[in-house]
């Protein structure tokens, strides 16, 4: 089922439904409402969880399916940061994987009927966001030092200006700047692509039987587009973090 809200097109979801039964001036509906993409996003933690209890609850030596299936992902996510980081970017590949893996189930969440893809609403991309600025910056102090974090920041400027003031300052103005741009980018480019493809598919179920065919081809784009996001934000992160250990290394 389509609606119209806000002059956006969407698909009735399971939270709305039940929130819709409840009435509109219940306590509990508005609640509903308001924190539907967390609740969304919830389910998804809810749903991995289970299958990273089941997948490594009672490890095999000679691994069936399932747990071979997940010990290639996760050899797979170790490669691809490690590709980047170097041996020691071992250290963030649960956080990186973790972040890829959400990423790509919210996204691919709202193919599911009555279902949403939580990476759609601002304030999850946002939050997946800040969680990576937080834990740069943290790490970063933490392997460069207070001293060394600045330093940094301030781009080692060489040459006779440098050794005024006016350089440094200028360059930690304009780092400090650029790093508190980077989670909006980050979190604004998940999620428009998001919900534009949900917006796409929403438009499309609109046309009833006649767009059955289209929908389904464009259902199998948004899939790809799903992954491709995946791979974006995370791949973004994983530089993120390159900016700081790559400086460490030198």
């Amino acid at each position: 089922m389509v609606k119209e809200a806000s002059g956006q097109l969407e698909f009735t979801n399971l939270v709305e439904i039940i929130a819709n039964w409840l009435g509109e001036h219940s306590l509990f509906a508005k609640f509903l409402h308001r924190w539907e993409s967390v609740i969304f996003s919830l389910i998804i933690v809810f749903v991995l969880s289970l299958v990273a209890f089941f997948s490594f609850r009672r490890p095999q030596a000679t691994p069936n399916r399932f747990q071979a299936a997940m010990e290639f992902l996760a050899a797979s996510l170790d490669d691809f940061v490690c590709g980047i980081l170097g041996p020691k970017g071992r250290k963030l590949t649960p956080f990186i994987g973790t972040l890829f893996i959400y990423i790509l189930c919210m996204n691919l969440f709202g193919l599911i009927p009555f279902m949403k893809s939580a990476t759609s609403s601002l304030s999850t991309t946002f939050g997946l966001a800040i969680c990576v600025f937080v834990y740069v910056h943290y790490l970063a102090i933490r392997e460069l030092g207070l001293f060394g974090y600045f330093d940094h920041l301030m781009g080692k400027p060489r040459g006779a200006l440098a050794l005024t003031i006016i350089l440094p300052a200028f360059m930690l103005f304009i780092h400090i700047i650029s790093e508190l741009i980077k989670p909006l980018s980050l979190s604004l480019r998940l999620r428009s692509n998001i919900f534009a493809d949900d917006m796409l598919l929403a438009a499309i179920a609109g046309f009833g039987i006649k767009g059955v065919g289209l929908l389904l081809f464009s259902s199998c784009i948004v899939i790809i587009s799903a992954v491709v996001q995946a791979v974006v934000f995370s791949l973004l992160s994983t530089i993120y973090f390159a900016l700081f250990l790559k400086h460490e290394d030198n």
